[in-house]
């Protein structure tokens, strides 16, 4: 059991344990060895870093590098870059390890590290228990490199391009979206100039916010925490589509030309729909969390596909695709991955393939939506002090389960710690909205009582 990783790498306040330059650069030194150790090839090894906007990235990448370079494995630095984008750095350029410094949708008080193999795909938790007892070793530094063997950092040339040309090699009829207007938050990070650079090199007409990001901005009311502004900003304007990113770029959450806002699930059905349609869902399946909604569900049913499910996190959801075979899976939260193109949830990726669905079947995006029902669903987080089983606590134990015998089978209750931050989610769905939040609201108050 690690206690510096979460759901999504190590994570916490920035200058506050475990998110320190002092555990940044312990982490610099691990990588280097680990990686030499599990994946021996070229010497130097390189890695590939990127970060997100916020304003502590710097501190944490300058430390990171130094571990690094004292081991003697070389940076490549792509500077403010998306989540995905280092992954797919990773791959292309043959690095051993992808890492982004980046707490995703979390606020800019918070930072994070995450790593990806050299396939670009986020390492197992295995992995990350080896890599966590290389950190916390009080004797970290015996390993560092001689003096004529530290290593060496330089910049990316054109990873902005790099990407970018892969994310376009995705589009098989859209690549001219020449007519097309689309509504779009950047939500203040990684994406912030890319996302615009992306769409209106395709011929897109764009009309942008949340791309000003000045350290502290990031995720601030925006963001696919807060499509609402999206959402107004695409009907405002005549949008065919909105689309709004989290703060590292691996998020995708969209709005119709109504202003209607769309749940990632939503866009998994509208995906799978499609390529079934296209004889494209090779096996028929789809891999998503237990958190999705139960009209996915009823809509993959009624489509006959095969509809598989994994625990929260996108590694998770990845690993379950590559052992059944499925090129489409993600997470209501707007996580969505294409097997075919990319190793794990890239939010540029995900909105180019809803778009070219869109102009493929000639369809707007509110039709395209009719595909799937959405149950009514409340979501309350509730921050916590700390994190005991939630089944050694008793009233809590009775009140989920007081809530689950009364619903029965016209809905669901999922209680589930947050693996990023100090934070209980009680998610429920039921008949009407009013049910769901009532129930929700209950649960939480049960739970702010007892742990909070």
């Amino acid at each position: 059991m690690t206690t510096l990783f979460g759901t999504d790498g190590i994570r916490g306040r920035a200058n506050t344990h475990p998110m320190t330059a002092e555990t940044a650069l312990k982490t610099g030194r691990a990588v280097v060895r680990f990686f030499q150790k599990t994946s021996p090839g070229a010497s130097p090894p390189t890695f590939v870093i990127g970060r997100d906007t916020r304003l502590s990235g710097q501190m944490l990448e300058s430390a990171l590098t130094a571990g690094i370079l004292s081991m003697g494995g070389d940076v490549l630095r792509a500077g403010v870059f998306p989540t995905p984008g280092v992954a797919f750095l990773a791959r292309h350029l043959g690095s051993a390890a992808g890492i982004v410094i980046s707490a995703s949708h979390n606020p800019f008080a918070d930072n994070g590290i995450k790593l990806f193999n050299t396939e670009g795909c986020k390492l197992t938790e295995t992995a990350e228990a080896e890599m966590e007892q290389l950190i916390l070793d009080p004797d970290n530094s015996r390993f560092c490199n001689g003096l004529q063997d530290i290593g060496r950092h330089r910049r990316i040339q054109d990873a902005d391009g790099l990407y970018l040309h892969f994310l376009k090699k995705t589009l098989h009829q859209a690549a001219d979206l020449s007519g097309l207007t689309i509504a779009l938050d950047a939500s203040h990070g990684a994406l912030s100039h890319l996302a615009p650079t992306l769409f209106e090199s395709l011929g897109a007409i764009v009309h942008t916010m949340g791309a000003a990001p000045d350290g502290r901005n990031i995720n601030a009311g925006c963001g696919s925490q807060h499509p609402q502004k999206m959402a107004q900003l695409a009907k405002a304007n005549g949008a065919d589509l909105g689309v709004a990113f989290d703060g590292d770029g691996d998020r995708v959450i969209a709005a119709d030309e109504k202003g209607t806002v769309l749940t990632g699930d939503q866009l998994i059905a509208i995906a799978a729909a499609h390529w079934q349609a296209h004889n494209r869902l090779r096996p028929p399946t789809v891999v998503t969390t237990v958190m999705s909604n139960l009209g996915l569900a009823e809509c993959l049913r009624r489509l006959h596909i095969q509809h598989l499910t994994a625990q929260v996190g996108d590694r998770h959801v990845a690993r379950l695709m590559r052992e059944s075979g499925a090129v489409i899976g993600g997470e209501d939260s707007g996580h969505i991955i294409f097997a075919d193109f990319h190793t794990t949830g890239d939010g540029l990726l995900a909105a180019l393939q809803l778009i070219e669905i869109m102009r493929t079947s000639g369809k707007k995006l509110s039709a395209l939506a009719d595909i799937m029902t959405v149950y009514p669903q409340s979501l309350v987080n509730v921050d916590v002090a700390r994190k005991p089983d939630l089944e050694t606590v008793p009233t809590v134990k009775a009140a989920i389960e007081s809530i689950q015998n009364r619903l029965a089978d016209t809905g669901r209750v999922l209680v589930r710690y947050s693996g990023t931050q100090p934070m209980c989610r009680v998610m429920v769905e039921a008949p009407t909205q009013e049910a769901a939040q009532s129930a929700a609201n209950e649960i939480a108050a049960e739970i702010r009582r007892s742990v909070g």
